[in-house]
């Protein structure tokens, strides 16, 4: 079939691309899709009441003129001049540190903005002058402020411990803000030496500031973290799954309060993981979770690497998203988790905790896979068993209505009573029976 002049061009193009070497390599298209680890998030997905860029400071090229950020250049930049002068490393050295893994940076920001490539000092100056000032910021929340700053100085001093560092944790953990780890670790390098700027060190300075759980577990080995995020990320899954996903997959649960009735007790898993999720002998075991006004937009973020970077693993953040979505359903199943030890509530308030996963299991997808579904099917499984299902129906008709709580405690009575005075009756007409029944015995023996 001829094909016409309007189309030659274009089909042409896909001809050439068919024969074009190495262009249905698997592995040269995972490199290509590899490269990318920050992303603006797509309208289809943002959440309607959240944000997911940076409400104090921008970090990297994404937000760095964005008019309705307050000024942090000065402070960025009187940042940088104390990091040289107290380390007496010129800034050359810096900026040729970066230099050399400038196309990687650039290739870290997906749909990055055609300016930036053609401005690539500008892009390299963002990349020194923010990757300074998370140093500093680290190094402050760390060990105090350096003592090269002034005392009463808004952000490295003891007041800008309290009142700003938890601002720039939170944008830290935005996921149109980030800053490649790459970045840190080329710089700590030359200011400090290569011994100091290992994957691990570099991860777990990272990890110390901007964790969701105190005290986490150091990060070892698994290389270097692509940014902030993917530190949180690898922080709530250390270790492996304490559930195989075989048997009986379900994909929900009943509520915390339902669970309760049916016999289902809660308590605080060994450890913060979300892999510490299992089921035992009518226990479900679940990590505990401190929740304050930012977890929401920490989770949100979580969610959408997750959604959005394909090597970012199996979902299993949105997997526990969706999971205490299903169990919390009300303010009375927060106050159960409380008392629990699962729920930590910053918030105070425990229907806006209630309210929290409900908004953010909204559009929660889980994989079919994820060991979650297992727990969930075994939850189903011993809540399904006659007595426990049972229990729990005698729960939920009588537990609320005090007479009818009256009325059965006094009909169990009753039959107590009943069953007390046919034994009262029995036992004389037994006893007199006793002694006929052995003398008559005896005289048969006899005869």
């Amino acid at each position: 079939m001829e094909v016409s002049r309007k189309e030659r061009s274009w089909v042409v193009d896909v001809e050439n691309q068919l024969n074009e070497e190495g262009a249905a390599d698997p592995a040269a298209e995972a490199a290509m899709w590899r490269k990318h680890s920050i992303y603006r998030v797509p309208a289809h997905i943002k959440h309607p009441s959240s944000s997911y860029g940076p409400q104090l400071v921008s970090l990297g090229p994404f937000h760095c003129d964005n008019p309705d950020l307050p000024p942090m250049d000065e402070h960025k930049q009187r940042a940088l001049l104390h990091l040289l002068r107290r380390t007496g490393r010129p800034v050359r050295d810096l900026v040729a540190a970066l230099e050399e893994v400038v196309e990687q940076l650039e290739d870290a920001y997906m749909d990055l903005d055609d300016g930036w490539l053609r401005d690539r000092d500008g892009f390299t100056r963002v990349m020194v002058i923010d990757g300074c000032f998370l140093l500093e910021v680290l190094s402050t929340a760390a060990d105090g402020a350096p003592g090269d700053y002034a005392p009463n100085d808004p952000i490295f001093s003891r007041h800008g411990e309290l009142y700003v560092l938890p601002y720039v944790r939170r944008d830290m953990l935005m996921i149109e803000n980030q800053l490649p780890l790459l970045v840190l670790q080329r710089l700590v390098a030359a200011v400090h030496g290569p011994d100091a700027a290992t994957d691990d060190a570099i991860n777990n300075l990272v990890l110390r500031f901007v964790s969701l759980t105190p005290d986490p577990p150091e990060i070892r080995g698994g290389g270097l973290a692509l940014h902030p995020i993917d530190v949180c990320h690898r922080s709530l899954l250390h270790g492996t799954p304490s559930q195989v996903c075989k048997g009986r997959r379900d994909e929900f649960v009943p509520s915390a309060t339902e669970l309760d009735q049916a016999g289902i007790q809660f308590a605080r898993s060994a450890t913060r993981s979300l892999h510490d999720i299992h089921f035992l002998r009518g226990v479900l075991y679940i990590p505990e979770l401190a929740v304050d006004e930012n977890t929401e937009h920490k989770l949100l973020s979580l969610m959408a690497f997750e959604r959005l970077h394909a090597d970012a693993g199996a979902n299993e953040v949105t997997a526990y998203v969706f999971f205490m979505d299903n169990v919390i359903k009300s303010a009375a199943d927060v106050t159960l988790l409380c008392a629990r030890g699962v729920v930590c509530n910053g918030l105070g308030d425990d229907k806006a905790v209630a309210k929290m996963f409900n908004r953010l299991g909204n559009k929660a997808v889980v994989d079919k896979r994820s060991p979650l579904r297992a727990v969930h099917g075994e939850v189903n499984a011993y809540r399904a068993t006659r007595w426990n299902e049972w229990r729990a129906s005698l729960i939920q008709n009588h537990a609320g209505n005090p007479w009818a709580i009256i009325s059965l405690a006094a009909a169990v009575f009753l039959l107590v009573l009943t069953v007390v005075q046919t034994v009262y009756t029995v036992l004389p007409y037994y006893d007199s029976q006793q002694p006929q029944t052995r003398w008559s015995g005896g005289l048969h023996d006899e005869l």
